[in-house]
């Protein structure tokens, strides 16, 4: 056989043998879609049925059960974040409160460190001076910050940015929410290009408000772009279960939506929080 003939029948062997291949190991080199919650945890307020203690259970059930790589939080208090990470070991948990310490409320971002590396992280203020701690401005009655982490896989080295925020509530800061959603969309620009990167936050505003289409002028929706989507649209219900309006979103640069869910479970007719929390599985 000559060798233009044996080369041939290389070709005709090799790709006989990857149509018989099994479909798994076709798609083997995919990579491992990447899970994302973003969560109002609700402060440790007296609140009687609804107080910490009352709910911290079905709290950590609920984060079991949706079994996600990282967890961006709001409302988060520093005993919240060390019962957590006590009932899931496998998780850990940075940040700083909104003053700069750990006595209020936190950003806290949650991963799993059997999976991710955190390689840096950080914080700023929603302020004219985001470099420092507890600062207000543009009508704030508190401190709003953003804490943000850069992770890596550990099983195949693949990069992405958690940044993770909480706009003030008052009907009265709309002008602060706005320049904030500007502030977080120039932020988030600035970093490379290369690594994708995921906004986890309660903007306390609805998609149709000016500091969503800040955001998305340069993020997706993941709500609005994935193909599968289950559980109410609505995120806030304030313990009832009737959901209000969608105001916790999971913003991307650099995935593609998979699937989203608004998870409303009750577990024992309470709820882990008076947010529903939202769970997006993300393609690279």
């Amino acid at each position: 056989m000559s060798r233009i003939r044996r080369a041939a029948a290389a070709i005709l062997l090799a790709t006989a043998m990857m149509h018989l291949a099994p479909a798994h190991a076709q798609t083997s080199a995919e990579p491992e879609p990447l899970r994302v919650m973003s969560f109002n945890v609700r402060y440790p307020s007296a609140e009687g049925e609804h107080a910490w203690p009352a709910r911290r259970a079905i709290f950590m059930q609920t984060i079991k059960d949706a079994d996600v790589d990282v967890i961006g939080t709001q409302e988060l208090f520093q005993q919240q974040g060390d019962d957590i990470t006590a009932a899931l070991p496998e998780y850990r948990w940075f940040g700083i409160d909104r003053r700069g310490g750990h006595g209020d409320e936190h950003m806290g971002i949650f991963y799993r460190a059997d999976s991710m590396a955190l390689l840096q992280n950080g914080e700023f203020w929603l302020s004219d001076r985001p470099a420092e701690a507890g600062s207000i401005s543009w009508g704030h009655p508190l401190p709003r910050m953003v804490s943000w982490g850069l992770f890596e896989r550990k099983e195949d080295g693949r990069r992405f940015y958690l940044v993770n925020t909480h706009f003030p509530h008052q009907e009265q800061s709309a002008p602060a929410r706005s320049k904030g959603a500007r502030m977080i969309a120039d932020w988030i620009a600035a970093l490379p290009a290369d690594i994708p990167v995921v906004l986890t936050g309660d903007f306390n505003t609805a998609p149709s408000d000016e500091p969503h289409a800040t955001l998305t002028a340069r993020l997706r929706d993941a709500w609005e772009m994935a193909p599968e989507r289950a559980g109410p649209e609505g995120t806030y219900h304030g313990y009832s279960g009737t959901p209000g309006d969608r105001i916790d979103w999971i913003l991307i640069r650099g995935f593609m939506p998979l699937s989203v869910t608004t998870i409303a479970t009750a577990h024992q007719g309470d709820y882990p929080s008076d947010h529903f929390p939202v769970v997006a599985e993300l393609g690279w």
